[in-house]
């Protein structure tokens, strides 16, 4: 698939057949992440790839919107130092944005597909993943094929309307 297409064809995937997704195209879609532009290259994410069921089924609980993580074949978590300062804290969770589009993108490309979440239970979450108390799990990113249909073009999307989000020169109100 070309970029653009990914793009245009990517969506928030919360139901997942049951199928693996192979251990290359995981890899490829994390390394996207690890590619990610970083402020000053910093990179201080981790990204803690999981496929055992029984650890999805519990990563599920640690907040209302991570439901689907249990049925997918696929997480990755993305993990954050706790940051000395504000400015840090901001550009670290500006990075891992980045990074999470990477992913988003990367496994639209393969027709694969992913659905985010964030994560409201810090201690539950770092205890199934690992995760030193140092450190914050930030967002979950459920991986798999989309159970009700593939990825294809959106092409009418449900979003503002361009013209409306879209500001030349100034950020003046859209004429009507």
């Amino acid at each position: 698939m070309e970029t653009w297409d990914a793009v245009r064809s990517r969506r928030n995937v919360r139901k997942y057949r049951p199928d693996p997704v192979r251990a290359e195209d995981l890899r490829r879609i994390v390394e996207a992440g690890w590619r990610a532009p970083s402020a000053s290259n910093r990179q201080h994410w981790d990204f803690v790839v999981v496929t055992d069921r029984e650890q999805l089924t519990r990563l599920a609980t640690v907040w209302p919107g991570a439901q689907h993580v249990a049925d997918a074949a696929a997480a990755i978590a993305l993990v954050l130092p706790e940051a000395p300062d504000e400015r840090t804290r901001l550009t670290d969770r500006y990075d891992l944005g980045q990074a999470t589009y990477a992913i988003l993108v990367a496994a639209a490309d393969l027709g694969i597909g992913t659905g985010h979440a964030g994560v409201g239970d810090q201690e539950k979450a770092r205890e199934i993943l690992g995760v030193p108390d140092t450190h914050t799990v930030a967002y979950l990113i459920g991986v798999g094929y989309p159970a009700d249909r593939p990825l294809q073009l959106i092409r009418n999307p449900a979003r503002r309307p361009f013209d409306e989000v879209v500001h030349y020169g100034t950020f003046a109100a859209a004429s009507s």
